[in-house]
């Protein structure tokens, strides 16, 4: 990573990078399909095929997979920190496809959870992390609203990956479309990581929002006056209260969503759709997940983060309330945008907060410990629901169960303060309340 830019240098303009830096990264973003639960949904039917194994086994495999790449996240937040998102893109962007490749190999049980491991831990995790870090210096004034507009781009785009593996599994079969998807992640991300990343504004003569200022120093640059003036460690950050509270409810979003998802055909078929007109549901979803992107990244510069969390655990209790009434028609519409709403709130709000709270200084690993929050907690929501389901009788029983945590997730949150911001003659607090 180039150091910042000596004070007093002249520079010619040029245009601010921030937002053809926010494109780029959501295009790769987007090219973590493969690695998500959505992308790995098309594989599971010609895995069963291929390696002989019970649906139960690779759904354990998978399981077992997502909880070991949730803990390999743990460091990478602090290695993008140190090497930048310039360079921590190339290499993940590398070994994402070497992931994608394993998985082409794999032969039985052992070898289907280190492939899960590998593209859950390098797909879903790192690689979306590095794409939101890169976002993330770039922004400090219009950060909600970039990550309100870039966080639904990434959601559109990627529900093209099941369609695009589908077709490529059908034509070639499982092992070559997960080849054929290891060449389009390196065609397209490592190009883009060494071509169009830069790490920060200081690193090209620019400031944050592409603010006209005279050319950025390295205390005053990375991330604006405010952000330079915050320096939580991520021991500090992560024993935050408000770090604490708005993990819970990012926690409660991934594992119901994710569970309610997995077992969406089986639950809408009950509801009495085919299973087409159930996976097609899949439509208002995701139209559900675009509006609460946008109208949360447009707010969440504006209003506290309490506001905007229990609102997503509102709507999610709203989507779990109409579990045990759907039918065709109307009902299940409704259901699903809601569903959709509330699973997918949190995407533009967590990287637009955590630096508010936090600063830049260490905010991969801050951010890091949050994503892993999410991939571990979307690992135990299909096992979560599949279990409350079997106990209680049906699929609404248990949603009335699961409404009792994002409930108390809900009230929690109604506990996180702002914290104020530190006075200019204080240039670098360490310290938190």
């Amino acid at each position: 990573m180039s150091a910042d830019p000596p004070s007093g240098v002249a520079r010619p303009a040029k245009p601010f990078l921030g937002w053809r830096i926010a494109a780029l990264a959501t295009i790769t973003a987007a090219m973590t399909g493969p690695g998500q639960t959505i992308g790995v949904s098309v594989s599971i039917d010609p895995l069963i095929a291929e390696l002989g194994l019970s649906r139960s086994e690779v759904s354990a495999a998978y399981l077992i997979g997502t909880l070991g790449g949730a803990v390999a996240l743990l460091p990478v937040g602090s290695w993008i920190d140190r090497i930048g998102t310039r360079r921590a893109m190339r290499w993940i962007g590398l070994a994402f496809g070497l992931g994608l490749v394993a998985m082409a190999g794999v032969q039985g049980f052992v070898t289907l959870v280190i492939g899960f491991t590998l593209i859950r831990w390098l797909g879903q995790g790192a690689l979306t992390l590095v794409s939101s870090l890169s976002i993330t210096h770039w922004f400090e004034r219009r950060r909600g609203r970039v990550f309100g507009l870039t966080s639904p781009s990434v959601s559109g785009l990627m529900s093209l990956t099941p369609l695009i593996l589908g077709l490529a599994v059908a034509a070639h079969g499982i092992r070559t479309a997960w080849l054929l998807a290891a060449a389009a992640v390196w065609l397209v991300v490592i190009p883009i990581a060494h071509f169009g990343i830069v790490n920060r504004p200081s690193d090209v003569g620019q400031w944050p929002d592409g603010d006209k200022r005279s050319a950025p120093t390295a205390a005053s640059a990375p991330g604006g006056a405010a952000a330079a003036r915050i320096a939580f460690t991520r021991g500090q950050a992560i024993t935050q209260p408000r770090f604490v509270l708005m993990c819970s409810v990012i926690a409660t979003a991934a594992m119901v969503a994710t569970g309610l998802n997995f077992h969406q055909i089986s639950i809408l078929s009950g509801a009495g759709l085919s299973a087409t007109e159930a996976a097609a549901m899949f439509v208002p979803q995701i139209m559900g997940m675009i509006a609460s992107g946008l109208a949360v990244g447009a707010l969440a510069d504006r209003l506290p983060a309490r506001v905007l969390l229990v609102a997503s655990m509102v709507l999610l209790i709203s989507a779990l309330a109409m579990v045990g009434s759907l039918e065709p028609g109307w009902r299940v519409f409704v259901y699903t945008i809601l569903l959709g709403a509330g699973g997918g709130a949190h995407f533009p709000l967590v990287p637009t907060v955590l630096p508010r709270w936090f600063g830049l200084a260490n905010i991969g690993g801050i951010q890091g410990v949050s994503m892993l929050v999410i991939v571990a907690s979307s690992a135990t929501g299909p096992v979560t629901v599949a279990l409350l389901a079997a106990g209680t009788g049906g699929y609404a029983e248990a949603a009335w169960w699961l409404i009792s945590i994002p409930l108390a997730t809900g009230l929690g949150a109604l506990w996180i303060t702002e914290p104020a911001l530190p006075s200019p003659s204080l240039p670098r607090p360490t310290d938190a309340r």
